[in-house]
Parts: structure tokens; sequence; C-alpha cells
């Protein structure tokens, strides 16, 4: 049996979307997400915990996320974890990414951009989805497949 690399976030946005077009044309773009979460400290005081992912698209979601991606946005990604390393003046970096497969705007401004904004990446090709207004997430009282 093989292993599952799957990743899901719903977050803003922290910068617009940096691109790169390399040899053949093919296009990077990449952006930071930020997810935030709440919790209740000694005292009580409600504290936000906010946790940082670098995220990356490849070909046609690249070109999509270059045109409607904004810093703010809030959005539904899809991926997986991808890391990768290089070396720098002898010093070995490594980083960790989240490799987009689909991403959806979750608060965009007007039905049109509603719809081209919402993407799926099948061997090259953008697939519509329905629109995220339809989109109902699980609470964490739902059923556990386990």
């Amino acid at each position: 049996m093989s292993g599952i690399n799957k990743v899901i976030l719903i977050g803003r946005l922290g910068k617009d979307p940096e691109t790169r077009t390399f040899e053949g044309g093919v296009k990077k773009a990449s952006f930071s997400l930020a997810t935030s979460e709440y919790r209740k400290d000694k005292e009580g005081n409600r504290v936000e915990l906010t946790e940082w992912h670098n995220i990356v698209c490849w070909r046609n979601l690249a070109e999509n996320a270059e045109k409607y991606l904004v810093k703010g946005k809030m959005i539904y990604v899809e991926g997986k974890l991808r890391t990768r390393n290089w070396e720098d003046n002898g010093i070995k970096h490594y980083i960790t990414e989240v490799e987009a497969s689909t991403f959806t705007m979750l608060d965009s401004r007007n039905a049109n951009e509603q719809n081209v904004a919402t993407q799926n990446v099948n061997q090259g090709n953008s697939l519509p989805q329905a629109p995220a207004a339809e989109t109902t997430f699980p609470s964490e009282m739902d059923e556990m497949p386990f």
C-alpha cells in the first residue's frame, strides 16, 4: 500500500503571488498563506495562533494565481507537501512547501470573479468546480474515518 500526501488549508494570503517563467514557458507562482486558530491561555484570555505556509502553484494554476490572488484574500488550497534543499556558500538550506493542485477563492467580490477563480489542475488542464458559496466543510464533531 502506498502512502498519502495530502494537505488542505484555508487561510489568507500574506502577500501577492510572485511568478517566474522557466524555459519552455512553464510558470510558477509562490505565495505565503496564514492559517489561524484561537485558544485560551491560562488566564482564560483568547489567544490567536498563526501558522505560515509556503504555497507553490505551477502552469495554469500559477497563471490564475497571478491574475486573481492578492494579499489578504481568503482561499481554500489542496495540494501535497514537498521538501527541497539547496546549498549556498557551503550552507545547506531546506524548505517545505505545499505544492497546490487546486485553489478556490472564498471571499471574491463578484460572481464573475468567483466563477473564474475556482480552479482545478488535472494533467495540466483547468476544470471548473462548484462555487465556493456552496462548499461545506465537516466540523470536528462529524464522524471520523477511524
